[in-house]
Protein backbone atom coordinates (compact mmCIF):
# COMPACT_ATOMS: atom_id res chain seq x y z
CA UNK A 1 0.00 0.00 0.00
CA UNK A 2 1.77 3.40 -0.57
CA UNK A 3 1.47 6.22 1.70
CA UNK A 4 -1.18 8.06 0.48
CA UNK A 5 -3.53 4.64 0.82
CA UNK A 6 -2.22 3.91 3.90
CA UNK A 7 -2.79 7.39 5.56
CA UNK A 8 -6.22 7.20 4.22
CA UNK A 9 -6.98 3.94 6.02
CA UNK A 10 -5.48 4.99 9.40
CA UNK A 11 -7.91 8.15 9.03
CA UNK A 12 -10.53 5.98 8.41
CA UNK A 13 -9.84 3.83 11.24
CA UNK A 14 -8.95 6.40 13.52
CA UNK A 15 -5.45 5.75 14.09
CA UNK A 16 -4.41 8.42 12.27
CA UNK A 17 -4.98 11.74 14.37
CA UNK A 18 -1.94 13.39 14.35
CA UNK A 19 -0.86 14.64 10.65
CA UNK A 20 1.70 12.25 9.69
CA UNK A 21 1.94 8.26 9.04
CA UNK A 22 1.69 6.58 12.54
CA UNK A 23 4.06 4.14 11.75
CA UNK A 24 7.02 5.97 10.89
CA UNK A 25 9.85 7.26 13.49
CA UNK A 26 9.62 9.69 15.93
CA UNK A 27 6.28 10.69 15.56
CA UNK A 28 3.48 11.15 18.08
CA UNK A 29 -0.03 9.07 17.83
CA UNK A 30 -2.43 11.71 19.13
CA UNK A 31 -5.21 9.44 20.61
CA UNK A 32 -8.78 10.36 21.61
CA UNK A 33 -9.42 11.98 24.84
CA UNK A 34 -10.30 9.34 27.27
CA UNK A 35 -7.38 7.46 27.04
CA UNK A 36 -4.26 9.33 28.11
CA UNK A 37 -1.63 10.35 25.16
CA UNK A 38 1.79 8.91 24.32
CA UNK A 39 4.84 9.00 22.24
CA UNK A 40 5.32 5.78 19.77
CA UNK A 41 8.74 4.92 18.76
CA UNK A 42 9.59 3.76 15.65
CA UNK A 43 13.40 4.16 15.59
CA UNK A 44 15.71 1.14 16.53
CA UNK A 45 16.88 3.06 19.58
CA UNK A 46 13.49 3.61 21.27
CA UNK A 47 10.73 1.29 23.40
CA UNK A 48 7.79 0.12 21.23
CA UNK A 49 6.48 3.28 23.04
CA UNK A 50 7.76 5.93 25.54
CA UNK A 51 4.75 6.58 28.46
CA UNK A 52 5.26 9.98 30.82
CA UNK A 53 4.56 9.94 34.18
CA UNK A 54 1.43 8.83 35.67
CA UNK A 55 0.87 7.16 31.96
CA UNK A 56 -0.53 4.20 31.23
CA UNK A 57 -0.30 2.33 27.65
CA UNK A 58 -3.83 0.04 27.09
CA UNK A 59 -4.59 -1.22 23.84
CA UNK A 60 -7.66 -3.00 23.30
CA UNK A 61 -6.61 -6.61 22.45
CA UNK A 62 -4.26 -6.64 25.39
CA UNK A 63 -4.72 -9.04 28.34
CA UNK A 64 -4.24 -7.05 30.86
CA UNK A 65 -5.10 -9.89 33.30
CA UNK A 66 -2.76 -12.51 32.14
CA UNK A 67 0.08 -10.17 31.84
CA UNK A 68 -0.23 -9.17 35.67
CA UNK A 69 -0.36 -13.17 36.52
CA UNK A 70 2.83 -13.12 33.83
CA UNK A 71 4.89 -10.73 35.69
CA UNK A 72 3.53 -12.17 39.09
CA UNK A 73 5.47 -15.42 37.90
CA UNK A 74 8.54 -13.56 36.14
CA UNK A 75 9.11 -11.97 40.11
CA UNK A 76 8.45 -14.89 42.01
CA UNK A 77 10.98 -17.17 39.61
CA UNK A 78 13.20 -14.52 39.56
CA UNK A 79 13.18 -13.67 43.53
CA UNK A 80 15.00 -17.17 43.90
CA UNK A 81 17.76 -16.36 42.12
CA UNK A 82 17.96 -12.31 42.75
CA UNK A 83 19.22 -12.63 46.85
CA UNK A 84 22.04 -15.07 46.20
CA UNK A 85 24.74 -12.67 46.09
CA UNK A 86 23.91 -10.82 48.99
CA UNK A 87 23.35 -13.84 50.96
CA UNK A 88 26.73 -15.44 50.30
CA UNK A 89 28.27 -12.12 51.29
CA UNK A 90 26.68 -11.91 54.28
CA UNK A 91 27.93 -15.33 54.56
CA UNK A 92 31.32 -15.17 54.00
CA UNK A 93 31.02 -11.97 56.37
CA UNK A 94 30.52 -14.06 59.25
CA UNK A 95 33.31 -17.00 58.40
CA UNK A 96 35.37 -16.68 61.26
CA UNK A 97 33.11 -16.58 63.94
CA UNK A 98 32.53 -19.45 66.61
CA UNK A 99 29.02 -20.79 65.12
CA UNK A 100 29.70 -19.81 61.79
CA UNK A 101 28.03 -22.68 60.13
CA UNK A 102 25.34 -23.03 62.01
CA UNK A 103 24.49 -18.93 61.17
CA UNK A 104 25.40 -19.77 57.51
CA UNK A 105 23.07 -22.68 57.36
CA UNK A 106 20.40 -20.10 58.82
CA UNK A 107 20.70 -17.48 56.35
CA UNK A 108 20.70 -19.72 53.71
CA UNK A 109 17.32 -21.63 55.03
CA UNK A 110 16.04 -17.92 56.14
CA UNK A 111 16.83 -16.01 52.41
CA UNK A 112 16.65 -18.66 50.41
CA UNK A 113 15.09 -21.12 51.44
CA UNK A 114 17.32 -24.07 51.25
CA UNK A 115 20.82 -25.80 53.44
CA UNK A 116 23.54 -25.16 51.77
CA UNK A 117 26.26 -28.64 51.63
CA UNK A 118 27.38 -28.77 54.96
CA UNK A 119 30.73 -29.96 54.29
CA UNK A 120 31.68 -26.87 52.98
CA UNK A 121 30.93 -25.27 55.53
CA UNK A 122 32.58 -27.38 58.03
CA UNK A 123 36.04 -27.36 56.03
CA UNK A 124 35.92 -23.31 55.87
CA UNK A 125 38.12 -23.14 58.96
CA UNK A 126 40.72 -24.97 57.12
CA UNK A 127 41.40 -23.45 53.77
CA UNK A 128 38.75 -20.67 53.49
CA UNK A 129 35.00 -20.62 52.41
CA UNK A 130 34.80 -22.09 49.05
CA UNK A 131 32.44 -19.17 47.42
CA UNK A 132 32.54 -20.16 44.07
CA UNK A 133 31.25 -24.05 45.11
CA UNK A 134 28.80 -22.09 47.39
CA UNK A 135 27.41 -20.06 44.23
CA UNK A 136 27.42 -22.72 42.05
CA UNK A 137 25.43 -24.94 44.19
CA UNK A 138 23.10 -21.92 44.92
CA UNK A 139 22.22 -21.32 41.15
CA UNK A 140 21.48 -25.08 40.55
CA UNK A 141 18.67 -25.42 44.04
CA UNK A 142 17.47 -22.23 43.52
CA UNK A 143 16.51 -23.25 39.67
CA UNK A 144 15.85 -26.95 40.94
CA UNK A 145 12.97 -25.00 43.49
CA UNK A 146 11.43 -23.71 40.66
CA UNK A 147 11.58 -26.21 38.97
CA UNK A 148 9.56 -28.17 41.71
CA UNK A 149 7.22 -25.54 42.08
CA UNK A 150 6.23 -25.39 38.24
CA UNK A 151 2.75 -26.71 38.71
CA UNK A 152 2.02 -23.67 40.98
CA UNK A 153 3.35 -21.01 40.14
CA UNK A 154 2.60 -21.50 36.60
CA UNK A 155 -1.47 -22.69 37.67
CA UNK A 156 -2.33 -18.81 37.31
CA UNK A 157 -1.68 -18.20 33.87
CA UNK A 158 -1.45 -21.10 32.61
CA UNK A 159 -4.79 -22.03 31.11
CA UNK A 160 -5.58 -18.28 30.34
CA UNK A 161 -2.85 -18.84 27.00
CA UNK A 162 -4.13 -17.36 23.47
CA UNK A 163 -2.93 -19.64 21.89
CA UNK A 164 -4.10 -23.12 23.46
CA UNK A 165 -3.89 -26.30 21.65
CA UNK A 166 -7.66 -26.41 20.49
CA UNK A 167 -6.87 -23.74 18.08
CA UNK A 168 -3.69 -25.20 16.30
CA UNK A 169 -5.89 -28.53 15.71
CA UNK A 170 -8.33 -25.69 14.43
CA UNK A 171 -5.82 -23.91 12.14
CA UNK A 172 -4.47 -28.01 11.15
CA UNK A 173 -1.56 -28.75 13.19
CA UNK A 174 -1.64 -31.44 15.14
CA UNK A 175 2.20 -30.89 16.44
CA UNK A 176 4.31 -27.36 16.60
CA UNK A 177 7.64 -27.48 16.28
CA UNK A 178 9.92 -24.69 17.73
CA UNK A 179 13.28 -24.03 17.22
CA UNK A 180 14.41 -20.70 18.91
CA UNK A 181 17.84 -19.69 18.91
CA UNK A 182 19.83 -21.01 21.94
CA UNK A 183 20.47 -17.54 23.04
CA UNK A 184 18.94 -16.85 26.43
CA UNK A 185 16.51 -14.33 25.76
CA UNK A 186 14.69 -16.17 23.73
CA UNK A 187 14.04 -18.91 26.28
CA UNK A 188 10.53 -17.68 27.68
CA UNK A 189 9.43 -17.33 24.06
CA UNK A 190 6.25 -19.96 24.16
CA UNK A 191 4.15 -18.30 27.01
CA UNK A 192 5.60 -15.09 27.01
CA UNK A 193 6.13 -13.94 23.50
CA UNK A 194 4.02 -16.33 21.54
CA UNK A 195 1.22 -16.90 24.48
CA UNK A 196 1.21 -20.33 23.57
CA UNK A 197 0.32 -22.96 26.21
CA UNK A 198 2.60 -25.24 26.34
CA UNK A 199 1.71 -28.99 26.38
CA UNK A 200 2.80 -31.82 24.73
CA UNK A 201 2.06 -31.16 21.12
CA UNK A 202 4.17 -28.74 21.21
CA UNK A 203 8.13 -29.12 20.87
CA UNK A 204 10.90 -26.61 21.79
CA UNK A 205 14.70 -27.82 20.68
CA UNK A 206 17.07 -24.49 20.61
CA UNK A 207 19.94 -24.09 18.79
CA UNK A 208 22.72 -21.74 18.18
CA UNK A 209 21.73 -19.38 15.81
CA UNK A 210 17.87 -21.25 14.98
CA UNK A 211 20.27 -23.59 13.17
CA UNK A 212 18.73 -26.92 13.71
CA UNK A 213 19.75 -30.30 12.86
CA UNK A 214 17.63 -31.25 9.85
CA UNK A 215 18.30 -35.48 10.30
CA UNK A 216 17.65 -34.81 13.75
CA UNK A 217 14.32 -32.82 12.95
CA UNK A 218 13.68 -35.42 10.59
CA UNK A 219 13.17 -38.27 12.93
CA UNK A 220 11.06 -35.99 15.04
CA UNK A 221 9.07 -35.66 12.14
CA UNK A 222 8.56 -39.04 11.08
CA UNK A 223 7.92 -40.03 14.78
CA UNK A 224 4.79 -38.01 15.01
CA UNK A 225 3.92 -38.83 11.08
CA UNK A 226 4.31 -43.05 12.67
CA UNK A 227 2.14 -41.34 15.15
CA UNK A 228 -0.61 -39.85 13.43
CA UNK A 229 -1.17 -42.86 10.92
CA UNK A 230 -1.61 -45.40 13.59
CA UNK A 231 -4.21 -43.09 15.01
CA UNK A 232 -2.47 -42.16 17.78
CA UNK A 233 -2.89 -38.35 17.65
CA UNK A 234 -6.75 -37.81 17.74
CA UNK A 235 -7.82 -35.69 14.61
CA UNK A 236 -4.57 -36.36 12.65
CA UNK A 237 -4.98 -37.40 9.57
CA UNK A 238 -6.40 -34.15 8.50
CA UNK A 239 -3.75 -32.45 10.10
CA UNK A 240 -0.33 -30.87 9.58
CA UNK A 241 2.93 -31.04 11.64
CA UNK A 242 4.57 -27.31 11.96
CA UNK A 243 8.13 -25.91 12.30
CA UNK A 244 8.63 -22.98 13.43
CA UNK A 245 12.71 -21.26 13.04
CA UNK A 246 12.85 -18.02 15.42
CA UNK A 247 15.86 -15.44 14.72
CA UNK A 248 16.54 -13.08 16.93
CA UNK A 249 17.84 -9.27 16.50
CA UNK A 250 18.05 -6.24 18.37
CA UNK A 251 16.81 -3.18 17.23
CA UNK A 252 18.63 -0.58 18.82
CA UNK A 253 21.76 -2.44 19.15
CA UNK A 254 22.29 -4.71 16.17
CA UNK A 255 25.76 -4.49 15.70
CA UNK A 256 26.66 -6.18 19.37
CA UNK A 257 23.36 -7.20 20.53
CA UNK A 258 21.88 -9.44 17.72
CA UNK A 259 22.43 -13.51 17.54
CA UNK A 260 26.12 -14.21 18.66
CA UNK A 261 26.53 -17.47 16.15
CA UNK A 262 25.65 -15.08 13.32
CA UNK A 263 28.38 -12.54 14.89
CA UNK A 264 24.97 -10.05 15.16
CA UNK A 265 24.89 -10.18 11.38
CA UNK A 266 20.95 -9.86 11.35
CA UNK A 267 20.47 -10.47 7.64
CA UNK A 268 22.62 -13.47 7.96
CA UNK A 269 20.60 -14.44 10.78
CA UNK A 270 17.30 -14.63 9.44
CA UNK A 271 18.61 -16.02 5.89
CA UNK A 272 20.38 -18.97 7.42
CA UNK A 273 16.97 -19.97 9.36
CA UNK A 274 15.38 -19.78 6.14
CA UNK A 275 18.18 -22.06 4.46
CA UNK A 276 17.49 -24.47 7.57
CA UNK A 277 13.42 -24.51 7.01
CA UNK A 278 14.06 -25.11 3.30
CA UNK A 279 16.71 -27.70 3.71
CA UNK A 280 13.92 -29.38 5.93
CA UNK A 281 11.13 -29.35 3.36
CA UNK A 282 13.24 -30.77 0.80
CA UNK A 283 14.97 -32.96 2.26
CA UNK A 284 11.36 -34.72 3.61
CA UNK A 285 9.63 -34.43 0.13
CA UNK A 286 12.91 -36.21 -1.29
CA UNK A 287 12.87 -38.94 1.11
CA UNK A 288 9.27 -39.25 1.63
CA UNK A 289 7.46 -37.78 -1.52
CA UNK A 290 6.19 -34.68 -2.74
CA UNK A 291 3.81 -33.34 -0.57
CA UNK A 292 5.04 -34.64 2.43
CA UNK A 293 6.82 -31.72 3.93
CA UNK A 294 5.18 -30.26 7.26
CA UNK A 295 4.58 -26.45 7.21
CA UNK A 296 6.73 -24.19 8.00
CA UNK A 297 6.98 -20.63 9.51
CA UNK A 298 10.04 -17.86 10.15
CA UNK A 299 9.66 -15.81 12.77
CA UNK A 300 11.97 -12.81 14.51
CA UNK A 301 12.17 -11.63 18.02
CA UNK A 302 13.45 -8.04 18.39
CA UNK A 303 14.84 -9.16 22.01
CA UNK A 304 14.76 -4.82 23.29
CA UNK A 305 11.23 -5.71 23.48
CA UNK A 306 9.69 -8.68 22.53
CA UNK A 307 8.38 -7.70 18.98
CA UNK A 308 7.79 -10.29 15.90
CA UNK A 309 8.75 -10.23 12.93
CA UNK A 310 5.95 -12.73 10.81
CA UNK A 311 7.21 -13.85 7.69
CA UNK A 312 4.27 -15.15 5.72
CA UNK A 313 4.31 -18.57 3.58
CA UNK A 314 2.97 -18.08 -0.13
CA UNK A 315 0.64 -20.81 -1.35
CA UNK A 316 3.54 -23.37 -1.69
CA UNK A 317 4.79 -23.39 1.73
CA UNK A 318 7.53 -21.47 0.85
CA UNK A 319 8.86 -18.00 3.28
CA UNK A 320 10.69 -14.95 2.46
CA UNK A 321 12.99 -13.10 4.31
CA UNK A 322 11.21 -9.71 3.22
CA UNK A 323 7.62 -10.64 3.11
CA UNK A 324 6.65 -9.88 6.96
CA UNK A 325 4.11 -8.05 9.18
CA UNK A 326 6.00 -6.58 12.07
CA UNK A 327 4.52 -6.73 15.94
CA UNK A 328 5.71 -3.50 16.99
CA UNK A 329 3.99 -1.37 13.80
CA UNK A 330 1.14 -3.00 14.51
CA UNK A 331 0.98 -2.27 17.62
CA UNK A 332 1.66 1.68 17.20
CA UNK A 333 -1.02 1.27 14.54
CA UNK A 334 -3.66 0.11 16.69
CA UNK A 335 -3.42 1.16 20.07
CA UNK A 336 -6.00 3.85 19.98
CA UNK A 337 -8.22 1.84 18.25
CA UNK A 338 -11.32 -0.78 19.42
CA UNK A 339 -10.94 -4.63 19.92
CA UNK A 340 -12.77 -5.16 16.91
CA UNK A 341 -11.21 -2.04 14.41
CA UNK A 342 -7.73 -3.15 15.60
CA UNK A 343 -8.35 -6.86 14.05
CA UNK A 344 -9.72 -6.13 11.05
CA UNK A 345 -6.91 -3.39 10.28
CA UNK A 346 -4.07 -6.32 11.39
CA UNK A 347 -5.78 -8.57 9.23
CA UNK A 348 -5.47 -5.87 6.35
CA UNK A 349 -2.22 -5.76 7.01
CA UNK A 350 -1.26 -9.04 6.71
CA UNK A 351 -3.38 -9.52 3.89
CA UNK A 352 -1.20 -6.33 1.89
CA UNK A 353 2.23 -8.29 2.78
CA UNK A 354 0.74 -11.21 0.92
CA UNK A 355 0.33 -9.07 -2.04
CA UNK A 356 3.42 -6.59 -1.51
CA UNK A 357 4.97 -5.68 -5.77
CA UNK A 358 8.57 -7.48 -6.73
CA UNK A 359 9.83 -10.69 -6.05
CA UNK A 360 9.13 -11.20 -2.50
CA UNK A 361 5.64 -11.65 -3.35
CA UNK A 362 5.55 -14.98 -3.65
CA UNK A 363 3.24 -17.83 -5.51
CA UNK A 364 -0.24 -16.95 -4.40
CA UNK A 365 -1.66 -16.87 -0.48
CA UNK A 366 -1.18 -18.78 2.43
CA UNK A 367 -3.87 -21.11 3.36
CA UNK A 368 -6.68 -20.15 5.39
CA UNK A 369 -4.90 -22.03 8.68
CA UNK A 370 -1.86 -20.57 8.81
CA UNK A 371 -3.33 -17.18 8.32
CA UNK A 372 -5.57 -17.91 11.09
CA UNK A 373 -2.53 -18.76 13.07
CA UNK A 374 -0.74 -15.63 11.98
CA UNK A 375 -3.41 -13.06 12.54
CA UNK A 376 -3.46 -15.13 16.65
CA UNK A 377 0.51 -14.79 17.27
CA UNK A 378 0.55 -10.87 15.69
CA UNK A 379 -2.39 -10.65 18.44
CA UNK A 380 -1.14 -12.09 21.29
CA UNK A 381 2.43 -10.34 20.94
CA UNK A 382 0.68 -7.33 21.72
CA UNK A 383 -0.10 -8.38 24.98
CA UNK A 384 3.86 -9.22 25.40
CA UNK A 385 4.64 -6.00 24.14
CA UNK A 386 2.77 -3.84 26.46
CA UNK A 387 3.99 -6.09 29.50
CA UNK A 388 7.32 -5.22 28.28
CA UNK A 389 5.57 -1.40 28.55
CA UNK A 390 4.13 -1.65 31.36
CA UNK A 391 6.74 -3.50 33.24
CA UNK A 392 10.00 -3.23 31.93
CA UNK A 393 10.34 0.54 30.91
CA UNK A 394 9.30 -0.26 27.18
CA UNK A 395 12.61 -1.75 26.86
CA UNK A 396 14.51 -4.44 28.97
CA UNK A 397 17.51 -2.62 30.75
CA UNK A 398 19.27 -5.63 30.43
CA UNK A 399 19.32 -5.60 26.55
CA UNK A 400 22.26 -8.47 26.33
CA UNK A 401 22.84 -11.63 27.80
CA UNK A 402 21.79 -12.17 31.73
CA UNK A 403 21.92 -15.68 32.31
CA UNK A 404 22.30 -17.99 35.24
CA UNK A 405 23.86 -21.24 33.80
CA UNK A 406 24.59 -23.50 30.16
CA UNK A 407 22.39 -26.20 30.20
CA UNK A 408 23.34 -28.61 27.85
CA UNK A 409 21.94 -32.01 25.97
CA UNK A 410 18.17 -31.73 26.14
CA UNK A 411 16.30 -28.06 27.52
CA UNK A 412 14.01 -28.66 30.70
CA UNK A 413 10.35 -27.51 29.28
CA UNK A 414 9.75 -26.54 33.54
CA UNK A 415 10.56 -23.19 33.81
CA UNK A 416 10.39 -20.66 30.45
CA UNK A 417 11.71 -17.42 31.14
CA UNK A 418 13.55 -14.69 29.15
CA UNK A 419 17.59 -15.43 30.48
CA UNK A 420 17.52 -17.87 32.86
CA UNK A 421 19.83 -20.23 31.17
CA UNK A 422 21.84 -20.68 27.84
CA UNK A 423 20.46 -23.60 26.11
CA UNK A 424 23.43 -25.90 24.12
CA UNK A 425 21.20 -29.02 22.34
CA UNK A 426 23.45 -31.78 21.56
CA UNK A 427 23.61 -35.82 21.78
CA UNK A 428 27.48 -35.51 21.80
CA UNK A 429 29.66 -32.44 22.52
CA UNK A 430 31.18 -32.48 19.12
CA UNK A 431 27.68 -32.48 17.43
CA UNK A 432 27.26 -29.48 19.66
CA UNK A 433 30.72 -28.17 19.83
CA UNK A 434 29.65 -24.34 18.56
CA UNK A 435 26.83 -24.27 20.44
CA UNK A 436 28.84 -25.30 23.69
CA UNK A 437 31.56 -22.46 22.37
CA UNK A 438 29.17 -20.12 22.20
CA UNK A 439 27.72 -20.40 25.70
CA UNK A 440 31.23 -20.50 27.47
CA UNK A 441 31.95 -17.18 25.69
CA UNK A 442 29.06 -15.58 27.28
CA UNK A 443 29.71 -17.22 30.45
CA UNK A 444 33.49 -15.77 30.51
CA UNK A 445 32.00 -12.82 30.09
CA UNK A 446 29.10 -12.97 32.93
CA UNK A 447 31.30 -14.82 35.16
CA UNK A 448 34.75 -15.69 34.27
CA UNK A 449 35.99 -11.97 34.67
CA UNK A 450 34.65 -11.85 37.48
CA UNK A 451 36.16 -14.98 39.30
CA UNK A 452 33.26 -17.28 39.25
CA UNK A 453 32.85 -20.41 37.84
CA UNK A 454 30.79 -21.23 34.33
CA UNK A 455 27.84 -23.56 36.03
CA UNK A 456 26.84 -26.41 33.48
CA UNK A 457 23.67 -28.15 33.55
CA UNK A 458 23.34 -31.46 31.64
CA UNK A 459 20.06 -32.57 31.72
CA UNK A 460 18.61 -35.55 29.42
CA UNK A 461 14.90 -36.95 29.21
CA UNK A 462 14.26 -40.59 29.78
CA UNK A 463 10.76 -42.45 29.43
CA UNK A 464 9.57 -44.32 32.45
CA UNK A 465 7.53 -46.43 29.80
CA UNK A 466 10.74 -47.77 28.34
CA UNK A 467 13.14 -50.18 30.04
CA UNK A 468 16.33 -49.21 30.63
CA UNK A 469 15.92 -45.66 29.54
CA UNK A 470 16.64 -43.98 32.69
CA UNK A 471 20.17 -45.88 32.84
CA UNK A 472 20.84 -45.40 29.09
CA UNK A 473 20.16 -40.96 29.90
CA UNK A 474 22.36 -41.67 32.59
CA UNK A 475 25.81 -42.99 30.68
CA UNK A 476 24.80 -39.90 28.11
CA UNK A 477 24.50 -37.54 31.00
CA UNK A 478 27.84 -38.89 31.90
CA UNK A 479 29.08 -38.78 28.51
CA UNK A 480 28.33 -35.31 27.63
CA UNK A 481 29.83 -33.89 31.06
CA UNK A 482 33.25 -36.03 30.51
CA UNK A 483 33.43 -34.70 27.03
CA UNK A 484 32.81 -30.99 28.15
CA UNK A 485 35.48 -30.78 30.67
CA UNK A 486 37.75 -32.24 28.37
CA UNK A 487 36.91 -29.34 25.73
CA UNK A 488 37.54 -26.83 28.39
CA UNK A 489 40.62 -27.97 30.09
CA UNK A 490 41.73 -24.55 31.41
CA UNK A 491 38.50 -23.79 32.75
CA UNK A 492 38.62 -27.00 34.63
CA UNK A 493 42.01 -26.52 36.03
CA UNK A 494 41.10 -23.26 37.78
CA UNK A 495 37.80 -24.52 38.92
CA UNK A 496 35.93 -21.97 36.75
CA UNK A 497 33.91 -24.67 35.46
CA UNK A 498 31.35 -26.98 37.40
CA UNK A 499 29.49 -29.55 36.11
CA UNK A 500 25.82 -31.11 36.94
CA UNK A 501 23.88 -33.85 35.85
CA UNK A 502 20.17 -34.38 36.08
CA UNK A 503 17.09 -36.24 34.56
CA UNK A 504 13.95 -36.09 33.89
CA UNK A 505 11.50 -38.02 33.25
CA UNK A 506 8.67 -37.34 29.92
CA UNK A 507 5.97 -39.08 32.27
CA UNK A 508 6.79 -36.49 35.61
CA UNK A 509 7.85 -39.25 37.75
CA UNK A 510 10.94 -37.39 38.16
CA UNK A 511 11.64 -33.75 37.41
CA UNK A 512 15.57 -32.77 36.72
CA UNK A 513 16.59 -34.90 39.36
CA UNK A 514 20.19 -34.26 40.14
CA UNK A 515 22.30 -37.76 39.85
CA UNK A 516 25.52 -37.12 40.40
CA UNK A 517 25.33 -38.56 44.27
CA UNK A 518 23.56 -41.67 42.21
CA UNK A 519 26.57 -41.74 39.55
CA UNK A 520 28.79 -42.28 42.48
CA UNK A 521 27.06 -44.82 44.50
CA UNK A 522 26.52 -46.97 41.68
CA UNK A 523 30.19 -46.63 41.10
CA UNK A 524 29.46 -45.38 37.53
Amino acid sequence: MNTQKRMAALRASGAYLGGQDASQAHQHIMRPAFRPAFHAQADGGNPACNIGAGQRCEHALVDAELNQRLYDYERTVRGRFRGIVDTLKAISAVQHESDFAERAQRLAQDRLGYALPQELLDDAWVSGLDMRALHTHCIFQSFKNSVDHTDADQAPWLDRMAITPEFLAACGYHTVDITPCADGRLQGLVPFVFRMAPNRNVYLKAYAGAMFDVEADMIDWAHRELERLTGGIPGGESQNYLKIAVYHFSSSHSHDQGCAFHASNDKQAVESAKQRLDELRVAIERTYGVGAAPAVLLVGLDTDHDSLRIHLPDADGDVNPYRYVDTAELYRETVALSAQAARAHIAQRVDEAQHMDGWAQGRGNMDAGMRSLVLALAEANLSQIEFVIHHHQGRYSVLGHDEEFICAGEATHYVQMRNKYYFAHLDTVEEGAADMDVGIKIFTGLNVRHGLPVPVLVHFYYSSRVPGSRDRALKRAKRVKAAIESRYPALVARNLLTCRMALSDRFDTERCVFVDEAVADAGH
